[in-house]
């Protein structure tokens, strides 16, 4: 990402009056409204009028001194899935237009305004959060940033937020992931993708998909920028980060489910990026990881998503089921078969799963692995349920495993430029948030020689 501004740089040049937050929102403003780019599929609502009166009063408060954070004025994107007070939150969805506006902001849209950071409209996304691919039937697909022209899948679930950084609709964005929607989207579109630990950031205003697995985290440009957004999510302070040097990180590269079926450019670039990290120090050893086999044997029903989205949504689908996504309705409807046994039985053995995980991780810095097994395929290649299903659950299935070991990890950009784009997860177990930051930040400008 070098020469392209990072919260860092931006507040630089705030605070040295080479911008204003004026200046950035009308920018931001300007590159969603071109009619030859993606914005008017990547953004479901602009807040236009609003984004530039919290614009100029952050500009009158930095005058003053009085600016809330080093941040106050940049841009970020909200995923639809938010609640933002005065607004509908239709989780890009048709079945929810004639909902009531929010009467509050979620409390993670809340932190960040408290910061500074300006609102500058809600990004597309997957119907209900439920897939991995992005396409939206309701509302149009923004396109990957990677051969436009061709026309690829941005990822999903939170489409729009990636494509509103890779685009730069935004500085940084607000996504949610259950099962990748923060880091497979970043992967599709070379960029940085952050899942938290789960109970770090309050999970109120926000539409659920599964409330055992939802996590709220952050898509931006760098390594530091989602560390500057994480610690705004969870109420923690804004910390300078210490990359750690890669001379004697100790990662641990899954042998188990995660390497199967990985596409040639994937697996090329993966090898590419762990023989760099090698020469630098690193010490790689390849482990078997046993406790990944059992996760498909827990989803086999449907798993946890599709148990609290059928609770969530058995009212709602009744009555306006003829409006859902044909993709999304049939996953949710697997739920209504799981019985309070069968969810109960789930519970057990997610907390046996986080228990084993937790040991077997314990002698390592981080688990190293392809964040998915795919590049993204052509949106036109997917009209086909059969196709779908299949590039779903291999965008799906190595992110899937961290949310079920409640574990924390990040999506880094290992492709060369103009290569297709193919991430790079690191990952460990709960609360290993910043250790996490700190190695990521060590190599991220150093795997994609």
């Amino acid at each position: 990402m070098k020469n392209k501004p990072t919260l860092a740089t931006l507040a630089e040049d705030l605070e040295g009056g080479r911008t204003s937050a004026r200046e950035l929102v009308d920018q931001c403003l300007a590159r969603i409204a071109d009619a030859s780019g993606e914005g008017i599929r990547t953004f479901l609502h602009v807040d236009r009028e609003a984004a530039i009166e919290a614009a100029e009063a952050m500009d009158r408060l930095r005058a003053a001194r009085a600016a809330p954070s080093p941040y106050a004025g940049i841009p970020v994107s909200i995923k639809d899935l938010f609640d933002i007070k005065g607004q509908v939150t239709r989780a890009g969805s048709r079945a929810l237009e004639d909902s009531p506006p929010a009467e509050a902001d979620a409390t993670a849209v809340a932190r960040l305004r408290r910061a500074g950071f300006i609102v500058i409209g809600r990004t597309n996304m997957t119907e209900f959060a439920y897939s991995g691919i992005g396409i939206n039937p309701h509302y149009g697909t923004p396109k990957s940033a990677w051969q436009r022209d061709v026309g690829h899948v941005p990822g999903g679930s939170s489409s729009g937020a990636a494509v509103s950084i890779a685009d730069g609709m935004a500085y940084g964005a607000l996504g949610t992931d259950t099962g990748g929607s923060c880091r497979i989207p970043a992967a599709y579109n070379g960029i940085v993708g952050f899942k938290p630990t789960q109970r770090r950031v309050p999970l109120d205003g926000g539409v659920p998909l599964s409330f055992t697995l939802d996590s709220f985290g952050p898509l931006a440009r760098t390594v530091g920028c989602c560390a500057v957004l994480d610690a705004v999510l969870a109420d923690e302070p804004v910390r300078p980060l210490q990359p750690r040097p890669i001379r004697g990180m100790r990662l641990a590269v899954p042998t188990t489910v995660v390497l199967d079926e990985l596409e040639d450019e994937v697996a090329r670039t993966f090898e590419r990026a762990l023989e760099v990290l090698s020469r630098q120090g690193a010490l790689l050893e390849r482990i078997a990881v046993p406790e990944f086999l059992d996760v498909a044997a827990m989803n086999v029903k449907g798993g946890f998503a599709a148990s609290e989205s059928y609770a969530w949504h058995r009212y709602l689908i009744t009555s306006k089921g003829d409006v859902y996504d044909p993709r999304v309705s049939s996953r949710i409807l697997r739920g209504e078969s799981l019985s309070a046994a069968d969810y109960i039985d789930l519970l057990a053995a997610r907390r046996s799963l986080i228990a084993r995980s937790t040991v077997r991780l314990a002698p390592y810095d981080a688990l190293v692995m392809p964040t998915t097994a795919i590049t993204p395929p052509r949106i036109a290649d997917l009209a086909d349920d059969k196709a779908f299903t299949k590039a779903n659950l291999l965008s799906l299935r190595n992110c899937t495993l961290i949310n079920m070991i409640d574990g924390c990890a990040i999506s880094l950009p290992a492709h060369r430029e103009g290569g297709a784009p193919v991430g790079l997860m690191l990952a460990a177990a709960s609360g290993s948030d910043r250790r996490i930051f700190e190695l990521a930040a060590g190599m991220e400008d150093v795997i994609r020689v």
